[in-house]
């Protein structure tokens, strides 16, 4: 017999209280928690699996060693399976949806090189908007060094905090449904998968280069249930298991939401599972992490780069849910390019479209590219 109960979420308001609390906190640092402190060779390739990114520079030592790098080494977004600061410290029981990232990278990660992070909050700033009505853009910095103390890359991260009932009762996203597919859909998903093309040991020379080219989008989806745990054990993981959770979920009880038939207390990272779990703040599919997409702008990048490239900066912004059926193509055009100092620089215009023709994710991308001049 169905049952129409639903699951018990911890509905936290966001209070002038809890705001000067987290404001006086800004730029005290944080010294993050590591899903791996190494970038070991198993670590790598499982990040590489959860994300769909199959490009041998990541996996093969035999392929590495005739490249550049002479060795395996880890795409640029890897640094996410070190630690991935979301913006869900203070406002307990209020949603965090991490929406904005804006990366730097100064070196490349080695393969079995160690990493911390550190992160430092520096801003919130006043939102008024259709999903939550009053919600706070929360701004953060976050500084990643390898063992020899290189700052290897920094990042802001922005998230959007909504108060779940607000996010509920509001219904912006009441409407959404899972995607049903036509044959004839499907068969242009697997053909756009076979189409996808990792430039590798071909290098992509600057001077080759020109304005409004197409960089050649990856296919992410349908997305279901299998991607999330593969991204998930990508990264290292969540909260734990079994005992481990347990004491996760007794420090933190207003990041749960109790199973109405269980009474079981279970992570708020449900949402990204099960539909009945998102459904209870708003978004009636299970949808993706913010992260997970950010990963994938990384990738057609990489990609479209060659073993040569070296990928120095990438911003995104998800504007748009992406939920249980949806499939996004990742691509862009070559916007810009210039010289600076002895580098050759390439910016890149990311555009994510989903099955429905809507922009999810735009965002932009600079990229060092060899240049004919100095090939040897």
């Amino acid at each position: 017999m169905a049952t129409t109960e639903k699951p018990q979420v911890t509905f936290g308001k966001i209070t002038e209280e809890a705001l000067a609390a987290m404001r006086a906190k800004f730029g005290v640092p944080y010294y993050m928690i590591r899903q791996n402190e190494a970038a070991s060779k198993d670590a790598i390739r499982q990040f590489c699996n959860g994300i769909g990114d199959d490009n041998p520079l990541y996996r093969n030592p035999e392929y590495a060693t005739r490249t550049r790098w002479g060795h395996i080494i880890a795409p640029p977004t890897f640094l996410y399976a070190v630690a991935c600061p979301q913006g869900m410290e203070g406002l307990p029981g209020v949603h965090a949806f991490y929406c904005g990232c804006n990366w730097e990278w100064f070196k490349p990660i080695h393969i079995n090189d160690e990493l911390t992070c550190v992160d430092y909050p520096i801003d919130l700033i006043e939102k008024h908007g259709k999903m939550g009505g009053r919600q706070f853009l929360q701004i953060g910095r976050t500084v990643y060094y390898n063992q020899r103390g290189e700052v290897v890359s920094t990042q802001k991260r922005e998230t959007m905090r909504v108060e779940r009932q607000q996010a509920k009762e509001r219904g912006k996203y009441a409407g959404v449904t899972k995607y049903v597919y036509t044959q004839e859909e499907l068969r242009k998903i697997d053909q756009s998968y076979e189409d996808e093309e990792v430039r590798g040991a071909n290098p992509r020379f600057w001077e080759d280069v020109n304005v409004g080219d197409p960089v050649r989008p990856v296919t992410k989806g349908p997305l279901g249930q299998t991607d999330m745990v593969e991204f998930w054990v990508g990264i290292g993981g969540g909260q734990g298991a079994h005992r481990i959770r347990r004491t996760y979920m007794k420090r933190h009880p207003k990041w749960g939401i109790k199973d109405p038939k269980s009474g079981i207390l279970e992570p708020m990272a449900d949402v990204h599972y099960e539909s009945d779990k998102s459904d209870a703040i708003g978004v009636p599919v299970a949808y993706d992490l913010g992260m997970q997409r950010f990963c994938w702008a990384g990738h057609v990048i990489t990609n479209w780069m060659g073993d040569e490239g070296f990928m120095k900066k990438l911003s995104a912004r998800c504007i748009l849910f992406n939920v249980f059926g949806d499939t996004q193509f990742v691509g862009g055009t070559v916007a810009k390019k210039w010289t600076e100092g002895d580098e050759y620089l390439v910016e890149i215009a990311i555009k994510t479209v989903n099955q429905r023709g809507e922009e999810t994710m735009p965002g932009k991308a600079v990229v060092s590219l060899p240049s004919k001049v100095k090939w040897v």
